[in-house]
């Protein structure tokens, strides 16, 4: 399908317009037609395909058993449940949103939301040519450990606090819960299920088109018109570059699959392993397009919060991952 949407956009600025390629604007156009496309597929097949589930789930049952476990138990079930997921950080979201409309805590659903971007299989092999099964699995510990940690974090501050308002009586409980509940608990039909899948994507996304758009467009405005080779002046392995390169890689929306090329080749003119990686996790995990969706859902308190506990995180990691290169 990724090839079918890249077919298109080559058609319309090559093929129709005439445009040349391998120009900044070509490059910008390109990604914004071929994102665009790839996004809105990705989220209204996942919404449509989890609320279909969801609406024959018991919701009750689910919550009741994470309710049972140990709060770290829920992290770590929350967070390789998000590392063998294929979601980049937009595709995510819409589970996300049925944690939450599900009442799961909000420290358990952030575990998913961090890690799901940054780790899948595709991911795992990819990297693992890269850098190495060692490094890869260190790896994979990190971004579970990450969204533990975050998971945690969130459930400590009292997050749900922070949510929209149609969203924070989600996590203790509420009307519209119970009546998906119900829903649930009286098995619907196909052809129910499919009403309400259909509603889900529909409500959703009348509210997030817009952000998608702007989200999209200023990401393939730093795609196109920054270079590659800006971040190789990071050779060194400066404290600093580690932060540095992971605010630089925020408006860089990729999935972390298409992101390990451009890693592969910043590694080859001489970035640091550590530092490569941070910057993979902040293009894969905590992309633009993402916090203006997640803008829907959290007050702009809790995205600050979140903007920040991530930028932590991935300098930290890779300032683990630099340390190890550095003892190797």
């Amino acid at each position: 399908m990724t090839a079918f949407f890249k077919m298109i956009a080559d058609w319309l600025l090559h093929g129709l317009i005439g445009m040349e390629q391998n120009t900044h604007l070509y490059e910008s156009l390109h990604f914004f037609i071929y994102e665009t496309m790839k996004i809105f597929f990705l989220i209204i097949t996942m919404i449509y395909i989890i609320s279909w589930l969801r609406a024959a789930l018991d919701i009750e049952k689910v919550r009741t058993y994470l309710m049972k476990r140990h709060r770290f138990v829920g992290y770590l079930i929350a967070a390789f449940f998000g590392a063998i997921t294929p979601f980049c950080s937009c595709s995510s979201i819409p589970l996300f949103l049925g944690f939450t409309r599900a009442r799961i805590p909000i420290g358990i659903t952030m575990s998913f939301l961090i890690t799901s971007p940054m780790i899948n299989e595709v991911a795992i092999v990819l990297l693992g040519g890269v850098l190495g099964t060692e490094f890869t699995i260190i790896y994979v510990l990190v971004g579970i450990t990450a969204g533990v940690i975050g998971g945690f974090v969130f459930d400590l501050i009292k997050a749900e606090r922070f949510l929209q308002p149609q969203f924070s009586g989600l996590s203790s409980g509420c009307s519209t819960c119970a009546v998906e509940t119900n829903q649930s608990e009286q098995k619907l039909t196909r052809s129910e299920r499919h009403k309400f899948a259909k509603e889900e994507v529909k409500t959703i996304i009348t509210k997030l088109w817009k952000w998608i758009i702007v989200g999209v467009a200023v990401g393939a405005a730093f795609h196109g018109f920054v270079p590659k080779e800006a971040l190789s002046h990071f050779s060194e392995g400066q404290w600093w570059s580690v932060p540095t390169v992971v605010l630089m890689g925020i408006p860089l929306y990729a999935d972390v699959a298409g992101v390990i090329p451009v890693i592969q080749s910043l590694i080859t003119k001489g970035l640091p392993i550590g530092t490569a990686v941070a910057l993979m996790m902040s293009i894969s995990g905590a992309s633009l397009p993402a916090f203006v969706m997640l803008k829907q859902v959290m007050r702009p308190r809790l995205l600050v919060i979140f903007f920040i506990l991530l930028l932590i995180l991935f300098t930290i990691s890779g300032w683990i991952f630099n340390a190890i290169t550095i003892i190797n």
